[in-house]
């Protein structure tokens, strides 16, 4: 059993929309910002217009919606498990239940939990979102992400991931006066044994600052 903490915080209340075809989220007192989400895929969108241009519409169509469908249902039953619920893996196909049964070797070191799937948002940033999970890991108060892939990743290659990360904890820290500088990114696998990411907030602070500024002069 997970503990989840009791502690009152004083998170907002915010409602998503599609804003001139971009998801936004709208604050208590009317602002409007991008989804963090959205802010960092502009900043590779050049590489996935590539990809999309080398592999063929059809072929990425394909890929990204498989990619999609089984992102949110390992997502979901990752949620159910830390929230203490029964869990229901008959929708899972056997490579994703495997993927979900694999993770839990990470999800396990995982304890008082503060909140999961907390909407976010930050005035200093000008961004928002939904945090997958705030809680201890390793007995380390952090910002753990779950993340689902074909194929093994290189710290390289998940900038982003480490960037959104340092995001929500900028948003909670403003939100709660709580600091959180550990960033946890755990990724199921397909057919291989599940991945561990671990950085330190600030290292990709400046990073997601840049990425900002990129989409709010450009998009």
């Amino acid at each position: 059993m997970f503990t989840h903490i009791d502690e009152k915080h004083d998170f907002p209340q915010l409602m998503r929309e599609n804003f001139e075809g971009k998801r936004t989220y709208v604050t208590e007192n009317g602002d409007r910002y991008p989804s963090i989400t959205t802010v960092l895929g502009y900043k590779i969108k050049p590489a996935i217009k590539a990809w999309r241009k080398k592999v063929g519409e059809q072929t990425a169509n394909k890929i990204s919606r498989q990619s999609s469908v089984r992102g949110t249902k390992i997502h979901g039953v990752c949620e159910d498990y830390l929230n203490n619920k029964e869990l229901n893996t008959e929708m899972l196909s056997f490579v994703e239940e495997d993927m979900f049964d694999n993770m839990r070797l990470y999800l396990d070191k995982i304890d008082n939990i503060h909140a999961i799937e907390q909407f976010l948002y930050s005035d200093h940033l000008r961004l928002a979102g939904q945090a997958d999970c705030i809680a201890e890991f390793e007995g380390k108060l952090s910002i753990i992400d779950f993340k689902t892939s074909a194929k093994r990743k290189t710290k390289s290659y998940i900038k982003n991931y480490f960037a959104q990360c340092a995001g929500y904890a900028i948003m909670f820290e403003e939100r709660t006066g709580i600091p959180i500088t550990n960033s946890v990114i755990i990724i199921g696998v397909q057919d291989e044994e599940p991945q561990l990411f671990i950085e330190h907030r600030d290292n990709y602070t400046e990073y997601l600052l840049e990425c900002r500024d990129l989409y709010e002069n450009n998009a």
